[in-house]
């Protein structure tokens, strides 16, 4: 019976081999030792920035809907009042229907927030692989041959094997207190970047609704996920995660402090810093935000008829 999960993995691997491999090359090209643990580290950085490159516009839209979640969440509410008890077949299409039309209006969608995790599982499992096949000092699918696959499997920071896990430490204190240490730091990035947008980027109305309790709840579960699963994980791609979370926290940081909740702190203290910059244009008559000061429109402003004209006169 074929490994289905293995084939699926595959082009993943690959593609992960490829990029690990032609940073550790560039890297061992400008004179870093190719069997040093940090040329690796190096490495797995140039993957984390590849990986979180393309994944940009998934995550600012992902940003987006989670923040536009938010604010339709009153009138989800409102909808779910409305047919609140009504289970008859009628009753739950319009609920249905109605709920669809607010997240089409807003922007938003339920499971935009889980497409940049998803999209990073099958990375996350397929570097496991890697470093698991490395471990044992075998070839893997594409260009990690034997050699580079012994370099990765003896190659420590700290003292500590990049293969290693909080469970294989085998008498070496360092494994237990570098994975320790790791975890704390991936909890706490995460903890950090999932409260930026819960602290600065929600408005007040929103802050009232239950979707953003549950919101707060996610904030404590999700990080001791992490703090759970990362006991299981090698040193090496705790390291990924890592990079990878201090990614998430600096680009949300980028994404709230110039495309902020209308309504919220971070929206409060951007409109304060382009005052203070005199580049704050007050908002329009259909609501949306002015240019900064000082910029002039090329849209040519349409000639208005005689009959509008006179029309408008009498309004």
């Amino acid at each position: 019976m074929p490994d289905i999960f293995g084939l699926i993995l595959w082009p993943f691997r690959w593609i992960i081999e490829l990029i690990l491999v032609g940073f550790h090359t560039l890297w061992t090209s400008i004179g870093l030792d190719p069997a040093n643990g940090w040329t690796w580290i190096l490495s797995l950085v140039g993957l984390v920035v590849v990986v979180r490159s393309l994944m940009i516009p998934l995550t600012v839209r992902q940003i987006k809907s989670s923040r536009n979640m938010l604010l339709a969440a009153p009138e989800i509410k409102k909808i779910q009042d409305k047919y609140k008890g009504k289970r008859d077949q009628f009753s739950m299409e319009a609920m249905r229907r109605e709920t669809t039309e607010v997240y089409a209006r807003t922007g938003s969608s339920p499971m935009a927030g889980c497409w940049p995790i998803l999209v990073q599982m099958p990375i996350l499992f397929g570097l496991y692989n890697v470093i698991n096949t490395a471990q044992h000092q075998q070839p893997g699918v594409g260009l990690m041959n034997t050699e580079l696959a012994a370099l990765f499997s003896n190659a420590t920071i700290f003292t500590v094997p990049l293969r290693a896990t909080f469970g294989t430490a085998n008498g070496n204190s360092m494994v237990q207190i570098l994975a320790v240490i790791m975890i704390v730091l991936m909890v706490a990035s995460q903890f950090f970047t999932q409260k930026q947008i819960m602290s600065k980027n929600i408005s007040e109305a929103t802050k009232q609704s239950p979707m953003f309790k549950q919101q707060q709840m996610m904030l404590y579960i999700l990080p001791l996920t992490f703090a759970i699963s990362g006991v299981l994980f090698p040193i090496g791609l705790m390291c990924y995660w890592l990079i990878s979370n201090f990614w998430t926290l600096v680009q949300q940081w980028i994404v709230v402090r110039n495309m902020p909740t209308p309504g919220s702190e971070a929206a409060k203290a951007r409109e304060a810093r382009l005052r203070a910059k005199g580049k704050w244009v007050e908002e329009n008559e259909d609501g949306a935000e002015g240019a900064a000061a000082g910029s002039t429109s090329t849209q040519r402003q349409q000639p208005i008829g005689k009959q509008r004209a006179k029309k408008k006169k009498k309004k």
